[in-house]
């Protein structure tokens, strides 16, 4: 039996005439040149709302107008085509943008599509991200990528890209000047010489590059370094979750790439998560940021290694004027490492976010840290995972009203004290409140609820109340009948794994409260069960206001409707 892909293909690769096609040649055989123009126009208008201009005329002054016409009416064609194969894959047609990511396309579906780029002569932004089938067949489609020589974005994460398909992108890279935002994060095969030789090959044009876990080397550490120290308008270089650029045999590698960062004066964000940073990498990173004063957002997070050297980097932080985001998560900090950060941010007058979570030790210094952070104009002071005590989450309750995003996730000492986060909340202001693993009590939901019908968080967008299994019935039955959450996106009250609990009593309020989220988009609700009856009911009432329900059917002993039309029917005897 043929796979749902290999069917695909044949229908959409190897029909080279769409009905279409058909169409317009009969209709182009039986009307005169004078009669298809109406049409042209016509098609035109259609495909004006979809972003593609009518400019048939202005492009063919001077031409016979029936060769104008039929040039309209191939383009017209062809986006017809272009229209037919977005659908199959379930996409909106878009003359500036392809978005084609996690649409497990095949090479079958990539040979089609690189015939169909000549009719998207407006193309700027392309994305083909996740689909990792089409590794090993990109070359089919970086071929065409002169008919798209105006595309300012290119995404290809996760596509399984191999060798081949990196030494074709950069042969194709010419033909695409105009190049500002490149990503090839998550090829984990993409790394060597051929990377190299790819690099070498970039525009002064890119603004970002990003190689997000992508197996990069010392050797190609310092290849890159080569290559952002000559890309005038560099504004983003992420190398996230690449450990092997700091492997000690190669070191030199990394501080060649250190070093050369300093010549890229336009260096705006620089991502250098779970690299495997040590305290002798911050000194060569200290000494080129330096010279990078427009440096906006630092990203130094999962680098365990730091564990007390944090003040290497920290005599440098006061020369990056403008820095606004300063990520230092999971990175084992001890006590001594952040009294050397609380000593230098009174200089960084421009910070908006500082990310110190899960570091335990960050529990301790939250008094401290708060009175050297410029708060009003903190947005984002995420402690979660830090061993929070009640000196510390009092101190905390002093910078809240400011931030757009409150993140105290797995502080127990939370529970019970929650009100005192919660009065210090401004409407219009947060719009994040994550409570995971708190230890919330009842009374805790009662205040949450009490606070959701006074309207103070109205603009609350994500909510995420999870693994708070010790609230009652009467807590969460409070707040869905509360109201007040008209602008929420995004709620989580699931519990933890390996446990369950009923949540019939107050199911019903969850139900009621529906229709006042209009903007409800996700729930997650896993390990609560319910009756069959109820299951449904919860089922249809998500489903018909495409929210998203996340939870477990299975433990309630019912299906879902998908599930109960994929169940094979019992044989007989």
């Amino acid at each position: 039996m043929e796979s749902a892909d290999g069917q695909r293909g044949r229908d959409g690769g190897s029909q080279k005439r769409s009905p279409l096609d058909v169409i317009m040649s009969q209709i182009r055989r039986k009307r005169s040149a004078s009669d298809r123009k109406p049409l042209g126009r016509f098609l035109s208008r259609t495909s004006d709302r979809t972003g593609i201009p009518e400019d048939a005329e202005s492009r063919n002054t001077g031409q016979n107008p029936g060769v104008g016409a039929s040039v309209q009416s191939e383009r017209d064609a062809g986006w017809g085509r272009v229209c037919v194969f977005l659908q199959k894959l379930g996409k909106k047609a878009d003359s500036r943008s392809l978005s084609l990511a996690h649409c497990d396309l095949t090479a079958t579906d990539l040979l089609e599509l690189a015939s169909l780029v000549q009719f998207l002569p407006q193309l700027e932004e392309m994305d083909v991200s996740w689909n990792e089938l089409i590794g090993g067949s990109l070359t089919t489609l970086t071929s065409h990528l002169q008919h798209v020589s105006g595309i300012r974005t290119l995404k290809l994460c996760s596509c399984r890209l191999n060798a081949d398909d990196v030494a074709a992108l950069g042969k194709a890279l010419p033909s695409v000047p105009l190049l500002e935002v490149l990503d090839l994060s998550w090829n984990s095969s993409i790394s060597g010489s051929t990377l190299q030789g790819l690099l070498g090959k970039l525009h002064p044009s890119l603004r970002e590059l990003h190689l997000v876990d992508c197996q990069l080397t010392a050797v190609d550490a310092a290849a890159l370094g080569g290559t952002v120290a000559v890309l005038p308008k560099i504004c983003v270089l992420d190398v996230s979750c690449n450990p092997r650029l700091t492997q000690e045999v190669e070191a030199g590698g990394f501080k060649e790439l250190a070093a050369s960062i300093s010549h890229a004066v336009s260096l705006t964000t620089l991502r250098l998560q779970a690299c495997g940073l040590t305290p002798d990498s911050l000194d060569a990173l200290g000494n080129s940021l330096r010279c990078l004063p427009s440096v906006r957002e630092l990203d130094l997070s999962c680098n365990k290694g730091l564990v007390g050297g944090l003040c290497r980097l920290s005599f440098h932080l006061p020369h990056i004027t403008h820095l606004e985001s300063l990520d230092l998560h999971l990175c084992c900090l001890t006590h001594t490492d952040l009294e050397a950060l609380i000593q230098v941010l009174p200089s960084l007058t421009a910070l908006t976010e500082v990310n110190v979570s899960s570091n335990k030790e960050a529990g301790g210094v939250v008094h401290q840290l708060v009175s050297v952070l410029p708060l009003t104009q903190m947005r984002r002071l995420p402690l979660n995972s830090c061993r929070l005590n009640e000196e510390s989450f009092t101190a905390l309750a002093l910078v809240v009203p400011y931030l757009r995003s409150v993140d105290v996730s797995w502080c127990k000492v939370v529970g019970g004290r929650l009100p005192l986060l919660l009065d210090a909340l401004q409407p219009s202001v947060i719009v994040e409140l994550r409570l995971s693993s708190c230890g919330l009590t009842t009374d805790d939901l009662h205040h949450l609820a009490e606070v959701c019908r006074r309207g103070c968080v109205s603009s609350l967008r994500v909510l995420d109340l999870s693994y708070n299994g010790s609230v009652g019935d009467a807590g969460w039955s409070a707040l869905f009948a509360a109201g007040g959450l008209g602008s929420l996106e995004e709620a989580d009250v699931s519990l933890r794994p390996l446990t369950s609990a009923p949540c019939s009593a107050w199911l019903s309020a969850l139900l009621g409260a529906l229709p006042r989220m209009p903007a409800l988009a996700r729930l997650a609700m896993q390990r609560w069960t319910v009756g069959s009856q109820e299951g449904r009911q919860l089922q249809y009432s998500t489903k018909n206001r495409n929210i998203r329900l996340e939870w477990d059917p299975d433990v309630t002993g019912w299906k879902t409707s998908s599930q109960e039309e994929s169940q094979p029917e019992e044989e007989e005897g």
